[in-house]
């Protein structure tokens, strides 16, 4: 192993100077001597000297520090020790809870899949959310992205599916914190305990494993700390369950990816790349697309991912979400003009799509109702306009007819959360896709057209709209 010493410091940019014959290469983890302190080589400058990036705190380091290079890139653990811990970018435990014991160690940096190893699946992964399973269906194994802008719930969204998808699903999952809030994070691991998929008097029995870069964190853990979190669900989904004897399916949750993007971004400023569109890095897409491929199902095992995406200023088209809508299978966006509604989901249903809305892949029924729905909802949006300088009187009956049955969508599309029954009061509901499809195919052929649309807003299924509306009527009398 090679030892430099530090020549420059320029916040999380390091710059170490080598023997000319033993300069380390790029992406290899360096040891900063006497402290905790590891670096990454991000670019060789000449003259024996390498530029790196800190996974931490560079508090307390000054010039002429001994450092070691371990003539490896970072490794984090992998394996089933990691379940029911959280550790840091760097595997190390932050629960408090001992040293993590794992089956091995694996290099962050990794190769994706090749073409002939992947796989394709249509197999539907049902979601239990009536807007989500009906207008943007997940494939299992497919990427899925939640797209939004500032506080209209992509957590509270993303905490749903952990708990709808997570508890029921069989496999084990990976929460990767990007760039988050700590407090986040905090109630995620609190509630995963509360369900019983963290085990604390038995990690073998937790089906989760947290890999945390908060947004307090320096600029390094917050760019590395996806790829930790996806190096472990790669070891889960390429290692045979001693069980079945195949490689298991995975869930992999991050939340956030933009701020992935924007630890690239300040990154890549410290490093001295000339800024491209908005200030991003130049090598935006590469990245993205480095940490996105390896997101992918093989022949063994799947690799489910849901990511959530800040979209800044509710704009779709800034470069970060745009370059994350390439790598997607299904994109959910959060409406800040529904949220206002106060319809949660406040999911888009003419923004939504997903690859999986193929009558091949989804049947007949559900597409056509599918495609009803949006239909109806499209028609009511053209007709707004009208409504607006003319008034409801104007229009003809069709027209009246289709405006009724759109509000009464879309308060049907409003769901109550299991995560958010501590804020509401309001029990969590889970509606199975059948049920969704029989609901909507009900509403747009007209059955429900005698109920009043405030029945439809925050019901499960269709049968506790019916039993609202009685409700209201005998109250009314």
């Amino acid at each position: 192993m090679s030892s430099g010493r530090i020549v420059q410091i320029i916040g999380a940019v390091l710059d170490v100077e080598f023997n000319r014959n033993e300069v380390p290469q790029i992406f290899d983890a360096l040891q900063v001597d006497g402290t905790e302190t590891t670096l990454e080589v991000q670019q060789q400058l000449g003259d024996g000297i390498v530029r790196t990036i800190a996974m931490g705190s560079t508090e307390g380091l000054k010039r002429n520090l001994p450092v070691t290079n371990t003539g490896a890139p970072i490794s984090v653990p992998v394996g089933t020790g990691t379940l029911g811990r959280i550790m840091d970018v760097l595997g190390r435990p932050i629960d408090e809870e001992g040293p993590v014991t794992a089956d091995d160690k694996w290099s962050i940096h990794r190769e994706a899949p090749s073409y002939a190893e992947q796989s394709n699946s249509t197999e539907l992964l049902e979601t239990g959310i009536k807007v989500i399973d009906l207008l943007c269906p997940f494939a299992k194994g497919g990427k899925v992205g939640l797209f939004g802008g500032a506080g209209v719930g992509k957590t509270v969204n993303m905490m749903e599916l952990i708990n709808n998808i997570a508890l029921k699903h069989e496999g084990l999952s990976v929460f990767a914190g990007v760039g988050e809030r700590t407090r986040e994070g905090n109630d995620f691991y609190h509630e995963m305990q509360e369900a019983g998929v963290v085990n604390t008097e038995d990690f073998s029995k937790s089906k989760v494993a947290m890999v945390y870069g908060q947004m307090n964190e320096p600029p390094g853990n917050r760019l590395r700390v996806a790829l930790s979190g996806l190096t472990m669900a790669e070891y889960f989904r390429d290692t045979k369950d001693p069980v079945t004897g195949k490689g298991r399916d995975v869930l992999l949750f991050v939340d956030n990816i933009y701020r992935y993007t924007l630890a690239g971004t300040e990154v890549s400023a410290l490093l001295g790349r000339m800024p491209s569109a908005v200030g991003y890095q130049p090598t935006l897409a590469e990245e993205m697309g480095l940490l996105q491929e390896r997101i992918t199902s093989t022949q063994s095992g799947s690799i489910t991912s849901v990511q959530a995406v800040y979209v800044p200023a509710d704009d779709l088209t800034d470069p970060s979400p745009a370059t994350t809508f390439a790598h997607l299978d299904a994109t959910v966006v959060l409406s800040r003009d529904i949220a206002s509604q106060g319809i949660y989901p406040a999911v888009d249903p003419l923004d939504s799509t997903s690859r999986q809305l193929d009558p091949q892949v989804i049947g007949e029924e559900h597409y056509n109702v599918a495609r009803g729905v949006q239909e109806v909802l499209q028609r009511y949006k053209e007709l707004k306009d009208i409504i607006a300088i003319l008034g409801m009187d104007e229009l003809s009956e069709e027209d009246k007819l289709v405006v009724y049955r759109a509000r009464k969508i879309q308060r049907f599309l409003s769901q109550p959360f299991h995560v958010a029954e501590v804020f509401t009061g309001a029990p969590g509901k889970y509606v199975p896709l059948r049920d969704t499809i029989a609901s909507f195919k009900a509403i747009i052929s007209g059955e429900y057209d005698d109920l009043p649309e405030q029945a439809f807003y925050m019901a499960g299924s269709i049968d506790e709209v019916v039993a609202k509306a009685e409700k209201m009527k005998s109250s009314a009398a």
